[in-house]
């Protein structure tokens, strides 16, 4: 699947720039540009090349029935986006209960290429530049 996914990849023009080390357990990826609704199904296209797990948030009521499962299989969390409630230590627990949380995000009005970034501390953050 990995070299089908490759294939797709590179046949519609798009270029993989940098790696994330699959050793990296924790992680924030700033996917950019955010274009459209296009982005989610490229990043699991990206996902598949790059040969690891990326994980990414959505409204709790994606979740539900019927598509719930497929959203948790490809590597989604329900978040609560009700006002009131604290999305940040709603994340911040995401990375505390599992093992692995590659979290993936695409702000919206991103325009600019971003740079490969870390922050020393308790946490490593890398701003990821992939597919443009």
């Amino acid at each position: 699947m990995r070299s089908i996914a490759k294939f797709i990849y590179k046949s519609i023009g798009w270029k993989l720039i940098g790696e994330i080390p699959p050793d990296l357990k924790k992680v924030v990826i700033v996917a950019a540009p955010h274009t459209s609704w296009h982005d989610f199904y490229m990043a699991l296209l990206v996902r598949r090349v790059m040969g690891i797990q990326i994980n990414f948030v959505g409204k709790k009521e994606l979740f539900r029935w019927p598509f719930g499962w497929y959203f948790r299989m490809v590597g989604g969390a329900p978040l609560d986006r009700t006002p009131g409630q604290n999305k940040v230590q709603a994340i911040a627990k995401l990375f505390k209960e599992r093992e692995v949380f590659r979290l993936t995000l695409a702000p919206e009005g991103t325009r600019n290429r971003l740079l490969l970034y870390s922050c020393r501390g308790r946490c490593s953050y890398y701003l990821y530049r992939y597919g443009f």
